[in-house]
């Protein structure tokens, strides 16, 4: 069985058991060219066993290098995604349709009819049954990214060496790391959501700061405080390309996200007869029509939003640990 490489950080003591097939990367520095300069002169060929050449990378050959491991491993990948996507939306529709008769009912209130008293009675009552539906909602959604999001660490960790894995391998490396990576994706949301409660500047810095979390944790086997401590070091000095990425990310996201989802809106309005009434949009059909939508845009944004964030934290430890050297011994190149 095919393993993911073993990423171990260069913190970790040298004197720890290897296992089999898992080399040490990390252990000396590389050459570091440009963001998109070539390589100088008399440098060795790129090496490109995988989704990526093996060096350190460009910001389009990050964002390319996503999309080509999708295209690689697209039952793995998109297979997953849309799996996670239909069950966490569906609930969620789920959770709003016993509300929705309450809510039409809310939002068509006569005030020459009913007093302040009822209308604030009703509206409390709704919005209780709507907030304790959005909440397991939501946990679900939390429960379906983080699984993604390690799932595709581990595939997209062998997709840079050109190797081959299956759901059951993929399965395998991952599963230890989930109850883990659970509570280091809540732990960074809290901390993230407190900095943008204080400011919205420190919430962003604190995004972008521990970024790599999820690959750190999931690829290098490490716990979750020393997850945060190998974001926050790769990140170091390289902020702004980081948020720049991420940002580009977040925007194509939301540009394909919104392209899929437009037919659906359309069509959903069309049902309704594009009547201006508010309460038509709550209407079933159109929010099972905003629900498929929904489905279709998650099953390509999120693996990724996924993709890219792994592929900067490869290109981070290429940079400034020298990981292209090993990475190239692992994928064969070991005379270079």
């Amino acid at each position: 069985m095919s393993e993911t490489p073993g990423w171990s950080s260069p913190d970790q003591p040298q004197n720890q058991p290897q296992q089999p097939g898992q080399p040490q990367y990390g252990q000396q520095p590389g050459p570091q060219y440009g963001y998109n300069a070539p390589p100088p002169p008399g440098a060795q060929p790129t090496i490109k066993p995988g989704v990526i050449p093996l060096r350190p990378l460009a910001v389009g050959e990050i964002v390319d290098g996503a999309i080509t491991t999708m295209r690689r491993y697209p039952k793995l990948i998109i297979g997953a995604a849309a799996v996670v996507a239909a069950v966490t939306q569906i609930v969620g529709l789920l959770a709003q349709l016993p509300f929705l008769d309450d809510l039409t009912a809310v939002a068509t209130l006569d005030p020459n009819t009913v007093t302040q008293e009822q209308a604030i009675d009703q509206l409390t009552d709704t919005l209780v049954g709507i907030f304790t539906g959005a909440f397991l909602s939501v946990l679900l959604l939390l429960i379906g990214t983080v699984f993604l999001s390690g799932f595709i660490t581990v595939i997209v960790g062998h997709a840079v060496l050109g190797k081959p894995v299956t759901f059951q391998q993929a399965w395998e490396e991952f599963k230890p790391r989930l109850l883990p990576l659970l509570g280091a994706t809540l732990l960074s949301g809290l901390v993230i959501t407190i900095g943008f409660v204080l400011c919205i500047v420190p919430g962003v810095w604190l995004w972008v700061l521990f970024a790599l979390v999820t690959p750190a944790l999931v690829l290098e086997r490490c716990g979750v405080t020393a997850a945060f401590g190998r974001s926050k070091k790769l990140v170091d000095g390289a902020w702004w390309r980081t948020f720049g990425i991420l940002l580009l990310t977040v925007v194509i996201g939301w540009v394909i996200s919104w392209i899929i989802s437009l037919p659906f809106g359309l069509l959903g309005a069309a049902t309704t007869g594009f009547s201006a009434d508010p309460t038509a949009a709550l209407s079933i059909g159109s929010l099972v029509l905003s629900t498929i939508g929904a489905i279709i845009a998650s099953t390509i944004t999120l693996p990724f939003s996924s993709a890219v964030t792994v592929l900067v934290y490869v290109d981070r430890r290429m940079r400034s640990e020298g990981m292209d050297i090993e990475l190239q011994r692992a994928a064969g190149h070991g005379g270079l």
